[in-house]
């Protein structure tokens, strides 16, 4: 049972990370046709041979229902498939599997993954925005009146992410212990590698263990170093069959095993904070492929916080629950190092570009495997694992790729 690499990513796009303030504005129609574009010339497809269409279900400027449809005819394409994902930092491993499954079961040949995350002209009357800016204002998602989040979160001062990653800090500090020396290696050593990556928002800024010990505490033990700057972005690939694969540009990644866990959407709510969804997606998605953790050439792991990589690596099975503080400390985590992670930077480094940041991780993978990475190529670069977070650790999943 399972995905069996019978569809493989082929080709990506993504813009260029910037902030907010100077990025241009496009309507989410334009973004949508122009990474199909770049992604299809990327692989050596046309636009004729996408059949299937995988979007984000939040937040999509022109419409909040039938956004398939619409990208669709924008596009001029007709589909087999048509997919919505709405699983916030997972959206995009979510995406590139259920990509991959609908080929495998016949539905369509060749799927577009797409995401934009530039901003988008807001109008006078643009009631969708307004209600985004003050969702953004109270640091929530759900503030909507009956939504458990506005009524048991927001009121006592729970907003947003920083609030809910501490309390996870927090959680394991009481149960494991906590070394800050060691969690601040994460964002010292991604920095390293944006600095050999020119698209990164943070290429040649180096930064030490020191300059993270001493920048600003924003929710505490979490600084301003362990957490990621939002940028405006975009990005897609481009899921085909197995035989189309072979006529295309670069060498094919299949994709051979994947899982998924939602276990809830606030830490208020989880069973256990420390046990997360990471643990039983990862499980399912090595299992898949048949392999194993130290099987990896390669992590590509979803960084929103330094606190969700460690949780990461533990629940994933590539060190034992507890011992993240010493495996930080033990290895080298930059592309020249033993234990090669987020070679592009990470969304620390490489900046989170909204929706779309846990696209960074897949295309990043996708580079590697095809030899792709320039400066920051790895030497064994077959096997690629990628997680992708949403929320505050309430849904994630795993990815298994493998060069054909």
């Amino acid at each position: 049972m399972g995905l069996k690499g019978h569809a493989a990513l082929v080709g990506a796009a993504q813009y260029k990370p910037e902030k907010y303030a100077t990025a241009p504005r496009m309507f989410h129609l334009e973004q949508v046709a122009d990474l199909a574009r770049q992604a299809l010339d990327d692989a050596g497809l046309a636009l004729s041979d996408v059949d299937g269409l995988v979007v984000p279900g939040a937040q999509f400027h022109e419409a909040s229902m039938f956004v398939p449809a619409m990208v669709g005819e924008y596009l001029g394409v007709q589909l087999d498939f048509a997919e919505v994902v709405d699983l916030g930092g997972a959206s995009s491993v979510g995406m590139v599997w259920r990509a991959a499954a609908a080929i495998e079961l016949g539905l369509c040949n060749t799927v577009l993954c797409v995401l934009p995350s530039r901003m988008a002209p807001v109008g006078i009357q643009d009631d969708h925005a307004i209600q985004v800016m003050k969702a953004s204002r109270f640091g929530g998602h759900s503030t909507h009146f009956g939504a458990p989040e506005a009524e048991m979160d927001l009121p006592y001062g729970h907003m947003a992410q920083n609030t809910g990653y501490a309390m996870i800090a927090q959680r394991y500090a009481a149960v494991h212990g906590y070394d800050a020396a060691a969690l601040a290696r994460i964002a010292v050593d991604q920095r390293f590698n944006a600095c050999a990556n020119p698209l990164a928002m943070f290429y040649g800024q180096p930064i030490t263990i020191d300059d993270v010990l001493n920048s600003r505490m924003v929710a505490e033990p979490l600084r301003m170093l362990e957490i990621v700057m939002p940028v405006a972005g975009g990005a897609a690939v481009i899921v085909t069959r197995a035989d189309i694969a072979r006529r295309c540009r670069h060498r094919a990644v299949q994709v051979i095993g994947c899982g998924e866990h939602v276990q809830s959407k606030s830490p208020t709510y989880a069973r256990d904070m420390l046990s997360t969804p990471i643990g039983p997606a990862s499980r399912k998605a090595f299992a898949m492929a048949g392999l194993a953790p130290a099987d990896m050439h390669m992590a590509q792991v979803y960084d929103c916080y330094t606190i969700t990589v460690m949780l990461t690596l533990e629940d994933a099975g590539f060190c034992e629950k507890g011992q993240g503080m010493r495996f930080l400390l033990d290895n080298d985590f930059t592309y020249k190092g033993n234990f090669p992670m987020n070679t592009h930077g990470g969304q620390l480094s490489f900046g989170q570009t909204g929706t779309s940041g846990g696209m960074t991780q897949v295309i990043e993978a996708l580079h590697q495997v095809q030899g792709r990475a320039g400066q920051r190529q790895l030497a064994r670069h077959d096997l690629a694992y990628v997680s992708g977070t949403g929320g505050v650790m309430s849904e994630q999943g795993a990815l298994i790729l493998r060069g054909a």
